[in-house]
C-alpha cells in the first residue's frame, strides 16, 4: 500500500499463477452468481495495513468509479508506438 499524499492509496497485488486461476474462478463464480461474493485476506501479521478485501457484483445503484487499464508498456515499446 502507497500513501500518495493526497487522500489516495495505491494498492499493489503480487500473484502468483496459481492464485491468478483461482481469481480468474472466483470472478467467473461470482459472475454466474451475483448474490455471491468472495474475500481477498491479509494473514494480518505486520504493523498494519488492508486486512481484506471484499469482491462483489455492483449493483445498478451504486456509483462506478473504476477504471481499468491495459497491459503494461515494457522497455522501449513507448517509442513503437
Amino acid at each position: 500500500m502507497e500513501d500518495w499524499n493526497n487522500g489516495w492509496v495505491e494498492i499493489e497485488v503480487g500473484l502468483s499463477a496459481p492464485d491468478i486461476d483461482r481469481l480468474i474462478n472466483l470472478l467467473q463464480m461470482i459472475r454466474a452468481d451475483p448474490d455471491q461474493h468472495f474475500h481477498a485476506t491479509s494473514d494480518c501479521v505486520g504493523t498494519g495495513g488492508i486486512g481484506q478485501i471484499t469482491f462483489q457484483i455492483q449493483q445498478p445503484s451504486e456509483t462506478d468509479n473504476l477504471n481499468l487499464g491495459g497491459r503494461a508498456l515494457g522497455v522501449g515499446e513507448l517509442s513503437k508506438l
